[in-house]
Protein backbone atom coordinates (compact mmCIF):
# COMPACT_ATOMS: atom_id res chain seq x y z
CA UNK A 1 0.00 0.00 0.00
CA UNK A 2 1.32 3.13 -0.84
CA UNK A 3 -0.55 5.49 1.70
CA UNK A 4 -0.78 6.03 5.09
CA UNK A 5 -2.21 7.95 8.04
CA UNK A 6 -1.78 8.22 11.26
CA UNK A 7 -3.73 8.85 14.14
CA UNK A 8 -2.95 12.76 14.05
CA UNK A 9 -4.40 13.17 10.33
CA UNK A 10 -0.84 13.20 8.77
CA UNK A 11 -1.69 11.55 5.58
CA UNK A 12 1.74 10.45 3.36
CA UNK A 13 1.11 9.21 0.39
CA UNK A 14 3.62 9.10 -3.43
CA UNK A 15 2.75 12.14 -5.66
CA UNK A 16 1.14 11.75 -8.56
CA UNK A 17 3.25 14.07 -10.91
CA UNK A 18 -0.36 14.87 -13.21
CA UNK A 19 -2.05 15.42 -10.09
CA UNK A 20 -2.20 19.89 -9.92
CA UNK A 21 -2.49 19.77 -5.75
CA UNK A 22 0.44 17.26 -5.84
CA UNK A 23 2.54 19.31 -8.43
CA UNK A 24 1.76 22.60 -6.99
CA UNK A 25 2.86 21.26 -3.38
CA UNK A 26 5.70 19.98 -4.73
CA UNK A 27 7.04 22.96 -6.29
CA UNK A 28 6.20 25.07 -3.17
CA UNK A 29 7.59 22.83 -0.63
CA UNK A 30 10.68 22.67 -2.89
CA UNK A 31 10.77 26.10 -2.99
CA UNK A 32 10.54 26.61 0.79
CA UNK A 33 13.24 23.92 1.98
CA UNK A 34 15.25 26.12 -1.10
CA UNK A 35 15.17 29.04 1.04
CA UNK A 36 16.28 27.27 3.90
CA UNK A 37 19.40 27.54 5.16
CA UNK A 38 19.75 23.59 5.21
CA UNK A 39 18.48 23.64 1.46
CA UNK A 40 21.06 27.16 0.24
CA UNK A 41 19.46 29.94 1.55
CA UNK A 42 18.03 30.72 -2.30
CA UNK A 43 14.80 30.36 -3.88
CA UNK A 44 14.27 28.17 -6.57
CA UNK A 45 14.95 29.84 -10.13
CA UNK A 46 11.78 30.32 -12.15
CA UNK A 47 12.91 27.43 -15.08
CA UNK A 48 13.12 24.95 -12.02
CA UNK A 49 9.62 26.23 -10.95
CA UNK A 50 8.28 25.99 -14.36
CA UNK A 51 9.62 22.79 -15.31
CA UNK A 52 10.36 20.63 -12.31
CA UNK A 53 7.44 18.44 -12.04
CA UNK A 54 6.97 17.98 -15.90
CA UNK A 55 11.02 16.80 -16.35
CA UNK A 56 10.29 14.76 -13.18
CA UNK A 57 7.25 12.72 -14.38
CA UNK A 58 9.29 12.34 -17.60
CA UNK A 59 12.02 10.02 -15.77
CA UNK A 60 10.77 6.80 -14.45
CA UNK A 61 13.55 6.42 -12.38
CA UNK A 62 12.14 9.49 -10.30
CA UNK A 63 9.40 9.48 -7.74
CA UNK A 64 8.46 11.80 -4.64
CA UNK A 65 6.60 11.41 -1.13
CA UNK A 66 4.07 14.19 0.06
CA UNK A 67 2.82 15.09 3.66
CA UNK A 68 -0.13 16.92 4.20
CA UNK A 69 -1.54 18.19 7.49
CA UNK A 70 -4.70 19.09 7.94
CA UNK A 71 -4.81 19.37 4.45
CA UNK A 72 -2.29 21.52 4.24
CA UNK A 73 1.17 20.07 2.28
CA UNK A 74 3.79 20.17 4.87
CA UNK A 75 6.48 17.60 3.66
CA UNK A 76 8.37 16.43 0.54
CA UNK A 77 10.98 13.46 -0.40
CA UNK A 78 12.29 13.51 -4.04
CA UNK A 79 13.95 10.47 -4.60
CA UNK A 80 16.22 9.54 -7.85
CA UNK A 81 16.40 5.60 -9.00
CA UNK A 82 20.36 4.88 -9.59
CA UNK A 83 22.23 1.39 -9.73
CA UNK A 84 24.95 -0.45 -7.43
CA UNK A 85 27.14 -1.89 -9.32
CA UNK A 86 28.00 -4.11 -6.92
CA UNK A 87 24.95 -5.58 -6.28
CA UNK A 88 24.12 -5.49 -9.88
CA UNK A 89 20.46 -3.71 -8.30
CA UNK A 90 18.47 -0.70 -8.14
CA UNK A 91 19.50 1.81 -5.24
CA UNK A 92 17.06 5.03 -4.65
CA UNK A 93 19.32 8.22 -3.34
CA UNK A 94 16.93 10.43 -1.05
CA UNK A 95 17.96 13.48 -3.16
CA UNK A 96 15.78 15.86 -0.93
CA UNK A 97 13.98 15.95 2.23
CA UNK A 98 11.74 18.83 3.11
CA UNK A 99 9.21 19.68 6.06
CA UNK A 100 7.92 23.10 6.59
CA UNK A 101 9.58 24.73 9.95
CA UNK A 102 5.74 24.28 11.19
CA UNK A 103 5.77 20.40 11.22
CA UNK A 104 9.29 19.59 12.18
CA UNK A 105 9.60 17.73 15.19
CA UNK A 106 6.93 15.51 14.49
CA UNK A 107 8.21 12.46 12.64
CA UNK A 108 7.09 14.19 9.29
CA UNK A 109 10.39 13.40 7.90
CA UNK A 110 10.31 9.79 9.49
CA UNK A 111 6.94 8.77 7.84
CA UNK A 112 7.80 10.12 4.65
CA UNK A 113 11.14 8.08 4.40
CA UNK A 114 9.27 4.79 5.64
CA UNK A 115 7.01 4.96 2.60
CA UNK A 116 9.79 5.96 0.24
CA UNK A 117 11.57 2.91 1.44
CA UNK A 118 8.52 0.86 1.12
CA UNK A 119 8.63 2.14 -2.79
CA UNK A 120 12.08 1.24 -3.09
CA UNK A 121 12.13 -1.76 -1.52
CA UNK A 122 8.86 -2.73 -4.37
CA UNK A 123 11.34 -1.45 -7.05
CA UNK A 124 13.63 -4.12 -5.74
CA UNK A 125 16.55 -1.30 -4.80
CA UNK A 126 19.54 -2.63 -1.97
CA UNK A 127 19.65 -0.04 -0.51
CA UNK A 128 18.72 3.99 0.26
CA UNK A 129 21.94 6.68 0.19
CA UNK A 130 21.47 10.35 0.46
CA UNK A 131 23.74 13.16 1.53
CA UNK A 132 22.72 16.06 4.30
CA UNK A 133 25.17 18.68 5.36
CA UNK A 134 27.21 18.35 8.97
CA UNK A 135 25.79 21.22 10.60
CA UNK A 136 21.98 19.48 10.12
CA UNK A 137 22.28 17.87 13.52
CA UNK A 138 18.71 17.02 13.83
CA UNK A 139 18.64 15.45 10.31
CA UNK A 140 21.88 13.84 11.32
CA UNK A 141 20.09 12.55 14.66
CA UNK A 142 16.81 11.25 12.57
CA UNK A 143 18.99 9.49 9.53
CA UNK A 144 21.02 7.37 12.40
CA UNK A 145 17.40 6.60 14.67
CA UNK A 146 15.76 5.19 11.20
CA UNK A 147 19.34 3.38 10.50
CA UNK A 148 20.99 5.17 8.01
CA UNK A 149 24.66 5.61 8.24
CA UNK A 150 28.44 6.61 7.28
CA UNK A 151 29.32 4.69 3.78
CA UNK A 152 32.68 2.86 4.04
CA UNK A 153 33.83 -0.15 2.72
CA UNK A 154 36.84 -1.06 4.67
CA UNK A 155 37.21 1.38 7.92
CA UNK A 156 41.32 1.59 7.03
CA UNK A 157 40.01 3.60 3.68
CA UNK A 158 37.95 5.49 5.64
CA UNK A 159 34.07 6.98 4.79
CA UNK A 160 32.96 8.31 1.66
CA UNK A 161 32.59 11.52 0.73
CA UNK A 162 30.46 13.31 -1.12
CA UNK A 163 31.52 16.07 -4.12
CA UNK A 164 29.89 18.12 -6.74
CA UNK A 165 30.96 19.28 -9.72
CA UNK A 166 28.80 21.86 -11.68
CA UNK A 167 28.22 21.27 -15.14
CA UNK A 168 26.88 24.32 -17.27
Amino acid sequence: MLDSTDAASLQVCQADYRDPLHASALVRLLDAYAQDPAGGAEPLGAFAKANLVKELAARPQAFSVLAFAGGQAVGLVNCIEGFSTFACRPLVNVHDVAVLASHRGQRVAEKMLALAEQIARGRGACKLTLEVLAGNASAIRLYARIGFAGYELDPAMGKAQFFQKWLD
